[in-house]
């Protein structure tokens, strides 16, 4: 069964042995990475999350708060491996994530930036309800500002059995 865990001193080396393909690479950072920013952007409430179907690792994301204008968690990076994708992991995962989100209730939604050339992601992230902003920020022109608004939509509870 698919479920999110706490990344933490005994289980780390799982998620950092996560890969995605090499024509993805250039769109994400490296499991290692994920766990540095982590730590790096502790003081802004940062969370890295496992990903796990039953004890096998399968994903991990990092969500911190940003408080800038909009305030909205800032989904940082989500990444399912290469291995499990295509599987309904990644929809399944980022509607459990929300669904925590929203359970917290800190902000009214949920911002991530997409690289407009990663088509895979760009539908997973639509498949949920995020919805491109419009906004191009000058030190990421190629990316898209993908925005989810709890109030827009129903609770986000997967309707994808694994």
């Amino acid at each position: 069964m698919l479920k999110l865990i706490e990344v933490n001193e005994e289980n780390w080396l799982d998620f950092r042995r996560l890969s995605v393909s090499d024509a993805q690479k250039g769109f994400l950072d490296s499991p290692v990475g994920i766990l540095a920013r982590g730590y790096v952007y502790r003081h802004n409430r940062a969370s890295v999350i496992g990903i796990a179907d039953d004890d096998t690792v399968v994903g991990v994301a990092l969500v911190r708060d940003l408080d800038d204008e909009p305030a909205c968690y800032d989904l940082q990076q989500f990444m399912i491996d290469a291995q499990f994708q295509g599987k309904g992991y990644g929809t399944a995962a980022l509607r459990m994530l929300l669904l925590d989100l929203e359970k917290e209730r800190k902000y009214d939604c949920v911002e991530v930036c997409v690289k407009k050339n990663d088509v895979a992601a760009l539908r997973v992230y639509e498949k949920v309800g995020f919805v491109d902003t419009g906004y191009i920020d000058e030190e990421a022109p190629d990316c898209l500002n993908l925005m989810y608004h709890f109030s827009d939509h129903q609770p986000a509870l997967s309707d994808v059995l694994l």
